[in-house]
């Protein structure tokens, strides 16, 4: 048996781990002060409003650098969306509960199964609230819940992490490579392992943080709008919209069905009591509603025109027409 290490030789090695840490973390902009604030203890609220608003406004520029690869990845989630696969967002903390979040929407936006776009929080639900204190360096379990869903080489897995370097983050793109799985990563620091590790690296540099080293800000920021484009984006690939309008929302509340309502009337010219009647033979589908009330087809006749389409609406009015 080896030998034991003594109290000592431990709390050397733990030494030395933090020290290799903290020069990591040092060279991550994410990281750094910027010390031409100066201290912000001593500004105006409105003063702070203003510094921190012009620090968001470097957000979307950032972004915008990175659109060749955002577009990439949407083609690539896309083509696998067509072949039943899925977009499983993995991230701890903020990064994490960005991609929880753009999951749960998809279903009431774009009239998803909530297993089509999934988010995975290290920590598991609780995490969503709560911190869960080391889940973030866990590298096994974001595989463990990737091998749970049954993740395929049909699906996307697009990790999420400001600093670039998340242990979960890179344990479960390493899993996603194996199986064979697009992979994506969102970091906020230019060179950084997640993008090392995935087929499309998309690093939104937004520099220093207004409160230093507080990546739910700028980089947080950063990764809401690009998590919106691979969603939005890639379900307006798949016909999900018609005119830039939501066409597939699911109608669970009274003002989503006084959308679909207002939608048919919009898009159409219907009057309002046709649109009513048209969304009712429907079955509640304003995608169906809409073609039934461009072609003047019935449901019977219309409903295989749009599944035959692909759920486009566009192809499926024009095969009708």
């Amino acid at each position: 048996m080896p030998d034991e290490n003594t109290p000592a030789e431990d709390a050397a090695a733990e030494d030395a781990r933090l020290a290799a840490l903290i020069g990591e973390l040092s060279g991550l902009a994410t990281e750094q002060a910027d010390t031409a604030r100066g201290d912000l203890d001593l500004l105006s609220t409105m003063e702070l409003v203003r510094a921190m608003n012009a620090e968001d406004r470097r957000v979307p520029e950032a972004v915008a650098a990175q659109a060749e690869r955002i577009a990439q990845a949407v083609d690539g989630i896309t083509e696998r969306f067509r072949r039943g696969g899925r977009l499983i967002y993995i991230g701890a903390g903020t990064a994490g509960r960005v991609g929880v979040l753009d999951a749960s929407e998809c279903p009431p936006t774009f009239g998803t199964d909530p297993g089509m776009v999934v988010g995975l929080i290290a920590g598991g639900d609780a995490a969503i609230r709560d911190a869960v204190e080391n889940a973030e360096d866990d590298d096994r379990a974001a595989a463990e819940s990737l091998r749970a869903l049954g993740l395929t080489e049909n699906d996307t897995v697009v990790g999420i992490s400001a600093s670039g370097r998340t242990p979960y983050v890179l344990g479960g793109l390493a899993y996603a490579r194996e199986v064979g799985a697009l992979t994506v990563a969102i970091a906020a620091n230019a060179g950084s392992a997640i993008g090392a590790a995935a087929d499309v690296p998309i690093e939104v540099v937004v520099g220093p943080e207004f409160v230093t080293g507080s990546t739910r800000l700028k980089a947080g920021t950063a990764q809401k709008l690009v998590v919106n484009m691979l969603s939005t984006l890639s379900m307006i690939r798949l016909g999900k919209t018609y005119r830039g309008v939501m066409v597939d929302l699911q109608a669970t509340n009274e003002k989503l069905r006084a959308r679909s309502v207002r939608t048919l009337i919009q898009l159409t010219g219907a009057a309002q009591d046709d649109a009513v009647r048209a969304l009712a033979e429907a079955g509640g589908s304003v995608k169906l509603a809409l073609l039934m009330l461009f072609t003047g087809a019935s449901a019977e006749i219309a409903a295989p025109a749009l599944e035959a389409s692909g759920g486009v609406l566009r192809d499926a009015i024009a095969a009708l027409g």
